[in-house]
């Protein structure tokens, strides 16, 4: 145990923090807030050159198997650091913290605190406890305490944030473990929602995801069917925001009035991330998942009669127990009539706690990566074949900060499309900085981005953009000293990064 001497920190010593996150746009959402709590009590983030930080915060995931493992071992490599880092605490929360409680400090004594999904509220506190104490701090709280979004937030872009919508999820999906953890669904009211919304344009946002573990479902805790569509519609006349997205929606919860919302809504762009799972009507009811192929199939083609260029993604489990060549056959067989720009691929793997882990039929890991192969292949083709499509267009590109991992040595600069599509385009003679958008003619497609090799048509100047080089001008003033305490309530939102996981819909 490490002694009070130790531990402690002097007045006006600014402590540092890093946060690991892993899993669904969820977390990185609450990644956020979990920044702007730690910041809002007077921490500092670690410097990206820093030797460690003085509170490292890990925001786990239960969805993926061998997560807990994983967990351990990143665990494991910190101790000796700590051991030899005197006032170093170690925080664990997230999903794999809802659920196994005490068995982390069992496995990891040196852990300092561990929380839960519904209490990310009181890792200050929970941190000034253990060090005071001397002991680690265990508090998992069985039902929500606060909305996220009363909690003050650190934003990692100025343009583009996540909106929470709801939290928790009335599914079950004998896959996720996710309701287990996240708890019933539970509906913010739309006007605090469009509250946030309208706080995040003025401060020069000009992006917003709208964020639910089940997106579409919003309403059914607040006795409105079509709340969600209300809710697309109310975004639409937010002077200022110029880009409205959502993830991520179920197809049981998707209705005609929200197609029409999306289509009749300028701002509300042309892309829809809907999750598959499976294309097999017998998997899908093993699943328990409410739909089946003809429903899935008519919605999509619903969604393109409405908006002809509305570019479709989505989520596919291979190998699910019990899949016989026959259904993968259907869930090829719609992919193909789905024609989907995008489509993120998922190994089946036993999620601890799911109803799935233990059904007969598990497929051996040959066969679920031959079909894996195959699909990943016809998708690989199609968002090719789709994104050819593009070519000639002229698209209104929204500037993206780190899209573009080689626009350094391409001299390019890198943005998204309205249907969200990664474009790479030439660097224009004048600035042009995250957050502006800029007109460009698409020239060459692959499967998985376009670009734009002529000169820039246009470049638009945005108040997102002053934003981003307001953030960008000088370092923030820093809290003269460590004041540990309960946070203040602050102002709320992130931005859009992850890839769809657990907030699946």
């Amino acid at each position: 145990m490490t002694s009070s001497s130790d531990r402690s920190h002097g007045v006006g010593v600014q402590r540092s923090y890093e946060i690991r996150t892993y899993g669904c746009q969820m977390n990185v959402h609450d990644s956020e807030r979990l920044s702007g709590l730690l910041e809002d009590a007077g921490y500092v983030p670690a410097p990206k050159d820093a030797d460690g930080a003085d509170v490292v915060v890990f925001n786990t995931c239960a969805v993926r198997e061998n997560a807990d493992n994983r967990l351990y071992g990143n665990l494991g490599q910190l101790a000796p650091k700590k051991a030899g880092r005197p006032g170093m605490q170690i925080a664990v929360g997230g999903c794999l913290a809802q659920k196994d409680r005490d068995t982390i400090v069992k496995k990891a004594p040196w852990v300092d605190v561990v929380f839960g999904t519904h209490n990310i509220g009181k890792l200050p506190v929970l941190l000034e406890r253990a060090r005071v104490q001397e002991e680690a701090q265990v508090e998992i709280a069985e039902s929500l305490e606060a909305f996220p979004s009363t909690l003050p937030t650190r934003r990692e872009s100025a343009y583009a944030a996540w909106v929470s919508i709801s939290v928790g999820c009335n599914n079950t999906c004998t896959f996720c473990i996710v309701p287990a953890l996240r708890g019933k669904e539970k509906d913010r009211r739309p006007g605090d929602i469009l509250a946030e919304v309208e706080a995040l344009v003025a401060e020069g946002v000009s992006e917003i995801t709208l964020l639910g573990q089940n997106v579409n479902a919003y309403g059914s805790d607040i006795g409105d069917r079509e709340a969600f569509s209300k809710l697309l519609r109310a975004c639409g006349k937010i002077e200022g925001l110029e880009r409205v997205r959502f993830t991520s929606p179920h197809p049981r919860d998707f209705t005609d009035d929200v197609i029409a919302a999306m289509a009749e809504t300028p701002n509300v762009m042309p892309q829809l991330h809907m999750p598959l799972q499976s294309g097999s009507d017998r998997v899908l009811k093993a699943m328990r998942r409410s739909y089946r192929q003809e429903r899935y199939l008519g919605i999509i083609e619903k969604v393109r009669a409405a908006m002809p260029d509305a570019a479709l993604s989505t989520d596919i489990i291979v190998g699910f127990p019990g899949e016989s060549d026959e259904d993968f056959e259907q869930t090829l067989h719609t992919v193909r009539e789905s024609r989907f720009a995008q489509a993120f691929t998922f190994q089946y793997s036993k999620r601890p706690g799911t109803p799935a882990a233990d059904m007969e039929g598990q497929i051996p890991k040959a066969v679920v990566q031959e079909r894996y192969e195959r699909l990943v292949a016809l998708q690989e083709e199609i968002s090719w074949e789709e994104n050819k499509k593009q070519v000639g267009r002229t698209l209104e590109v929204l500037v993206a900060e780190g899209e573009g991992r080689k626009d350094d040595a391409t001299r390019r600069l890198s943005g998204r499309a309205p249907d969200n599509r990664l474009v790479h385009f030439t660097r224009p003679d004048e600035p042009v900085r995250p957050g502006d958008m800029v007109t460009v003619d698409i020239t060459y497609a692959a499967p998985h981005h376009l670009l734009a090799e002529g000169p820039t048509t246009s470049v638009r100047r945005t108040r997102a953009g002053d934003a981003w080089e307001k953030r960008n001008a000088a370092p923030a003033p820093q809290p003269a000293g460590v004041m540990l305490g309960l946070p203040t309530v602050g102002a709320p939102a992130p931005a859009p990064a992850a890839a769809p996981g657990c907030a699946c819909g």
